[in-house]
């Protein structure tokens, strides 16, 4: 895993701009502490910052390779999961190879089919060819968007970067906001290609971004489609189960230590189970790691969200699948604490406003990182298989708007609620769901003979595959990478996704209960406490503490009257929530006090100039 970064200028020698591109580099040290490279020919600059994970010393970038035509030259941010395959296959074609890296696989990949290469990849990957023959750059990026993928026009060409900062660090972007920018903070939507500064774009997941001379263009290579399922329960389970059993075989591959994420939950034990048999087989055990606070289980109250505690249910599972298990135990000042929240906000590129579960999230990254460089991840089984509450709320069903903005609301309150009273005016969220809901269901294709139901329940699927995972990823991927940890997520095996996705809701749903098909494929490997388990969301502290230091960190912002923080939210509402004396230790109570305190630290790390009208 690695950060890449370049630039591409038509009109000018990029061979006089190595100050630039190595402040461009360096932003990515965190994504790669192992080495760091560069190349520069002509109009053409690459810069990569390396996490070594498969052939150690031969995987080193930019990887270039002259050619008759010009040189064509890589850098490349992921794992190609099927890279042995496609290297026999390239082999028989004729190439050659100096390193038994995957990143070789994918340039000669590129020499071969050019950008169809992508569409040969199982994997995640973002990465960029510059290729000399035709003096066109090549940005291409994985199916479901699992490594993030930044690029920005400019007069006479481009930047790009795994991460904004990349971006930031050329003179020639200036860190700038506008209101679309904010309103992609404010509610929980991620609308494809925006990327929250001004001027900035994503590499869409499963699409190709050309630029030459003539301009840039786009190329969807791949996108969810609706097909006929024509398989019975048993089948369907098997098939669930065999293609688990492969893609965790696949990303169990690394020449450095790996571990899983392991929650107690059904989608992180499934996995773990399954990892821990392969390797058991090999005669290894797998490492797991579970996050928990202090005093969370003995003192634990449920809500609606959260019925039980984790902590019993992860170690049922260790048990069970014979599992090196070590439990992360984090306390309220460690939560709370600004630098942690600084670091959060560098590691993301905005105040995401989640508190503590980003906060706990870094934390326990970095704890798994003095032990492990790859940690394989739960991430995703709930888009994939319906398991979050909205796929049952009727509520949420018949809504017209992406649907877990229903239950969230429900438990969470407004994600805006401290916004000045004149801004919401001017950044009309409601509107702005509504037309970006519009624009996601427009697509979604009905399958002939579907009922009204199925049809509805193929929409929520698709909106939580196409624009909810897609939030979700891009948080794991800069809280992992911020501390050098490669987290890699089965179950966006676009395989797998594919064909649970155009299984029927009746299916998914056969015994009434959230992710069946899940449960059943992994009965086998599962404790009976697990099997049983009511879903439950990523935990959260309900120490009061927690709350308390908040409360008093943003005593002390309003003591600051003149901060750029209160150009963004209601002073007043922001001193009653400081002010409460009744508890707020849980999320809903909490939210506005770290959505404010997550801005005003955005602010004072980036300086944005703000455009609010």
């Amino acid at each position: 895993m690695c950060g890449i970064t370049g630039w591409v200028s038509f009109d000018r020698d990029l061979t006089t701009e190595a100050t630039t591109l190595h402040a461009m580099t360096e932003t990515m040290a965190c994504r790669g502490p192992d080495d760091r490279g560069t190349w520069t020919e002509g109009p053409a600059a690459l810069g990569h910052r390396r996490l070594a994970i498969i052939d150690l010393p031969g995987g080193r970038q930019p990887m270039s390779l002259p050619t008759p035509e010009g040189t064509v030259a890589l850098v490349y941010s992921g794992e190609a999961y099927n890279f042995t395959e496609l290297r026999r296959e390239l082999t028989d074609r004729g190439h050659r190879f100096t390193t038994d890296s995957d990143t070789e696989v994918v340039l000669h990949g590129y020499l071969e089919w050019g950008d169809a290469v992508a569409e040969r990849l199982n994997g995640m990957y973002a990465f960029a060819v510059w290729d000399g023959r035709a003096d066109k750059l090549v940005m291409i990026r994985d199916r479901m968007g699992i490594k993030p993928f930044y690029y920005q026009p400019t007069a006479d060409g481009v930047l790009f970067g795994s991460e904004p900062k990349a971006i930031l660090a050329n003179p020639l972007v200036r860190p700038r906001v506008t209101l679309d920018g904010l309103r992609e903070l404010f509610v929980m939507v991620k609308t494809p290609g925006h990327a929250f500064w001004d001027g900035m774009r994503e590499v869409e997941p499963g699409t190709v971004v050309t630029v030459d001379r003539s301009g840039l263009s786009t190329r969807v290579y791949w996108r969810l489609e609706t097909r006929p399922h024509t398989d019975d329960r048993d089948t369907t389970i098997a098939t669930v189960r065999s293609l688990l059993d492969d893609i965790v075989r696949r990303q169990l591959v690394a020449d450095v230590p790996r571990c899983t994420l392991l929650s107690g939950g059904l989608d992180s034990s499934a996995m773990t189970a399954l990892a821990a048999r392969q390797l058991a087989a090999q005669g290894e055990k797998v490492r797991s790691f579970a996050v928990d606070f202090v005093g969370q289980t003995d003192n634990f109250v449920a809500d609606e969200l959260r019925g039980t505690p984790d902590t019993p249910f992860v170690h049922d599972v260790a048990r069970l699948a014979g599992t090196d298990h070590q439990d992360i135990v984090l306390d309220a000042e460690a939560l709370a604490d600004p630098a942690v929240r600084a670091q959060v906000i560098r590691a993301r590129d905005l105040p995401s406003g989640l508190g503590d579960m980003d906060s706990s999230l870094l934390l326990l990254f970095r704890a798994i990182r003095e032990k492990s460089t790859v940690a394989l991840s739960g991430e995703s089984a709930d888009e994939v298989f319906g398991g979050y509450l909205q796929f049952f709320d009727e509520e949420a069903r018949r809504t017209d708007a992406f649907p877990w903005l229903t239950t969230m609301s429900r438990h969470f309150g407004e994600d805006a609620g401290v916004v000045r009273a004149d801004l919401a005016k001017s950044l009309d969220l409601e509107g702005y769901v509504a037309d970006g809901y519009r624009t996601a269901v427009a697509g979604i294709d009905r399958l002939d003979g579907e009922s009204d139901f199925e049809y509805r329940m193929r929409q929520i699927s698709h909106l939580h595959l196409t624009r909810f995972v897609r939030m979700l990823l891009d948080r794991k991927d800069r809280m992992s990478m911020a501390v050098g940890l490669e987290v890699r997520v089965p179950f966006c095996d676009h395989r797998l996704v594919e064909y649970v996705y155009n299984t029927p809701w009746a299916l998914k749903s056969f015994d009434g209960r959230e992710k069946s098909l899940l449960r059943e494929a992994s009965a086998d490997v599962l404790p009976r406490s697990v099997y049983e388990r009511v879903k439950s969301p990523y935990p959260s502290t309900q120490d009061p503490r927690y709350a308390r230091a908040l409360q008093e960190q943003t005593k002390d912002l309003l003591a600051r009257p003149s901060h750029r923080v209160f150009d963004l939210v209601d002073r007043d509402r922001v001193r009653q929530a400081a002010e409460r004396e009744a508890p707020v230790s849980t999320q809903a109570a909490r939210r506005g006090l770290e959505r404010t305190l997550d801005l005003a630290a955005w602010l004072d790390l980036y300086s944005p100039e703000l455009v609010l009208d």
